[in-house]
């Protein structure tokens, strides 16, 4: 592993609607040059496997045994990310005992725990959002007494030295302003939409777990349709919705009478519909400055700035181990 290059820990959340997109930002750092430690539970590894196909400067760290809360506990989430601080100390040592540690960490904002292992080992702590800045600028002000862990964790993510978020600033700039007023400074930046590569016949299209319609059957369709003319919606594997709230989105899209592709959970699929109207000139609008933000646009520029932020870590830590030898001496 080189030690000119920006050697970067990534964490993220054993989720898979959080660990995807956070590979497509590593991807992003890989070709820019940085050196990346994915830190990974076993059963999610296999996700990996595309970027450690392609990239040699990227390492795979699994940490055993797997964090997982109590069989009994009926907490759900909070648990989850309660125990997943259970490899803070793996964590620690490995950092220690490695012969080029990284200068920073990436990690998922549900991880908001590992602000204070990043203070320990000295080093900046970066916070990533897989979703985009509105729900970010309004957690400070919520208040869930049952959930102390996630605010807690929450909290620690605005006092981090920076933020990344899968979004783009055409759509948010309000909430990604909020946010830089939040944390007191401007290393917030908006990277997204991230998707995988274009021109990558090795990304598996089943990515984020199987689907009961084929692939060739989706492509096959969307063939047949005008660019920036479909609509993609999913809510991830976490998050259930009601069959009203069910019922009146779907009836919005279909009254919108715009193509569409909805990931809907098994348990929800098939229910009625009923509802109100989706803005379908704002959808459009939306698609063209998506793409326009990572086609050299304002998501490119925030991801040029954040690697270079990156990068100019590991010069900081060249003079800090230059002030410690000299003192040594």
């Amino acid at each position: 592993m080189s030690n000119t290059s920006a050697h970067i820990l990534v964490y993220p959340f054993p989720a898979s609607g959080h660990i995807i997109p956070l590979l497509d930002l590593t991807r992003l750092l890989l070709t820019r040059g940085l050196t990346v430690t994915v830190l990974v539970s076993p059963s999610h590894l296999p996700l990996l496997q595309p970027l450690l196909s392609s990239h040699a400067s990227v390492q795979p760290l699994v940490l055993s045994p797997e964090p997982e809360p109590p069989s009994s506990s009926p907490l759900g989430l909070p648990a989850k990310i309660r125990a997943t601080a259970a490899l803070y100390d793996p964590i620690l040592q490995w950092f220690r005992s490695h012969p080029h540690p990284p200068v920073a960490i990436v990690s998922d904002f549900f991880l908001g725990w590992t602000h204070r292992l990043a203070t320990d080992l000295g080093v900046p702590r970066v916070a990533f959002w897989p979703s985009g800045a509105f729900a970010a600028s309004i957690t400070p002000h919520i208040r869930d007494p049952d959930s102390e862990v996630m605010r807690n964790g929450m909290l620690a993510n605005f006092q981090s030295w920076g933020a990344v978020f899968n979004s783009f600033t055409e759509l948010e700039r309000v909430y990604i302003d909020h946010v830089k007023k939040e944390m007191g400074h401007k290393k917030v930046w908006a990277v997204g939409p991230l998707l995988p590569p274009t021109d990558d016949q090795t990304e598996p299209t089943d990515r984020g777990g199987s689907s009961a319609v084929p692939a060739h059957e989706v492509m096959t369709w969307l063939d047949g349709k005008r660019d920036e003319s479909v609509v993609y919606v999913c809510f991830g594997s976490r998050v259930e919705l009601t069959s009203k709230q069910t019922e009146v989105l779907a009836a919005a899209l279909e009254r919108s009478e715009v193509h569409f592709i909805w990931c809907v959970q098994e348990h929800v699929a098939g229910e009625s519909v009923s509802g109100t109207r989706l803005e379908r000139t704002r959808v459009k609008e939306m698609c063209k400055a998506a793409w326009n933000a990572v086609k050299g646009g304002s998501s490119t520029r925030d991801l040029d700035e954040l690697v270079e932020k990156l990068m100019s870590l590991v010069k900081i830590n060249d003079v800090r181990v230059h002030l410690l030898v000299s003192a040594l001496e």
